[in-house]
């Protein structure tokens, strides 16, 4: 692309993640000439605020994006499936932040501090990965070079802030009522989550794992560019607002010290790592909220393994899982 100033629209705009790509492309100062929210009909009229402007919201439609350059897009896979065609037919280079366009061959899977090269492959579509993916492969990609990662046991504590706004209102709510000894009422979620864990998100599928399992075992393996590597995940919600965490075993090929890996991390784009344990120093979700690195601490040896080593890695989904991570896409993009 090359220029230095781009027209860019976002679809999905008062959404969670809508509001949080505003922010970042603020604080980045990314290169923005003109901007177009884009939403639901139901927002139409509502205005957001860019740089000290107030824009209004358009309703997301086929005719959205004359001019367009860049489409950042959070708007949901029905709506992505149906709208991004038309962005690209119109001119734009789309970051897809859904989990339409994924597994498509022709698309690439893109976390810009593992694989920004594959963003010179695109066709008009690049995808965003899924958040809990996103924090997990930035801390094990620069361990994979150097040790080759051979399996993966991942369990992750996922924020209700990862299922949208209606979500974290309802924890809310629900806490309160709770407190409050008043009665707890259960709409967003299947079952209360305030002082609750639900081991489900998304769909259960026939072999027994939920679609989101399933979406980190495939869009490591395609990211990684490593279809051999073997993945287990169990997905989680916790009654936790913002940022996930994940406690993540890996097998590697050639055995390496916990002390090696903490090496390999120190010196790794994008990662903090907190691992003073004995001074109770670890990755919290309430202190990696509203910062963009994923954070890892409590490296160890697995003893159950000849060559096995485990951590435990947090970063804020809505910033490098979903919106940092589009907007860093799209900086590359533009180089």
């Amino acid at each position: 692309m090359g220029k230095e100033k781009y027209k860019v629209a976002v679809m999905g705009a008062t959404g969670a993640v809508g509001n949080c790509m505003l922010q970042i492309l603020e604080e980045r100062n990314f290169p923005v000439a003109d901007l177009k929210l884009l939403a639901s009909e139901r927002s139409v009229g509502k205005k957001m605020k860019f740089r000290g402007v107030d824009y209004p919201v358009e309703e997301l439609g086929e005719n959205s994006f004359k001019g367009v350059e860049i489409v950042l897009s959070s708007a949901g896979s029905e709506r992505s499936k149906e709208f991004v065609p038309h962005a690209v037919k119109a001119g734009a280079t789309v970051v897809d932040n859904t989990s339409c366009f994924r597994m498509d061959p022709d698309v690439p899977l893109v976390v810009p501090e593992v694989n920004p090269h594959m963003i010179r492959k695109h066709k008009g579509i690049i995808a965003n990965p899924n958040c809990s993916t996103i924090q997990m492969v930035v801390a094990l990609a620069p361990i994979h070079k150097v040790a080759n990662i051979r399996r993966i046991v991942v369990s992750t504590y996922q924020s209700v802030s990862g299922a949208g706004q209606a979500k974290i209102n309802e924890l809310c709510s629900q806490t309160k009522a709770w407190i409050n000894g008043d009665k707890v009422d259960v709409k967003e979620f299947p079952y209360q989550i305030a002082f609750n864990l639900i081991p489900q998100i998304d769909v259960f599928l026939e072999n027994g794992y939920t679609k989101e399992e399933m979406k980190m075992v495939n869009e490591t393996r395609k990211i990684l560019n490593d279809n051999s590597i073997r993945i287990n995940a169990t997905c989680i919600r916790v009654p936790v607002f913002y940022a996930h965490s994940e406690s993540v075993t890996i097998e590697t090929e050639k055995k390496i010290s916990p002390k090696i890996v903490r090496d390999i991390l120190c010196d790794s784009p994008g990662v903090t790592v907190v691992d003073e344990p004995y001074s109770q120093k670890y990755p919290m979700p309430y202190q990696a909220g509203g910062k963009d690195d994923v954070f890892v601490g409590r490296i160890r040896e697995d003893e159950s393994v000849p060559s096995g080593i485990s951590m435990w890695i947090v970063s804020d989904n809505l910033r490098k899982g979903a919106a940092l991570n589009a907007i860093q896409i799209a900086e590359e993009l533009i180089k």
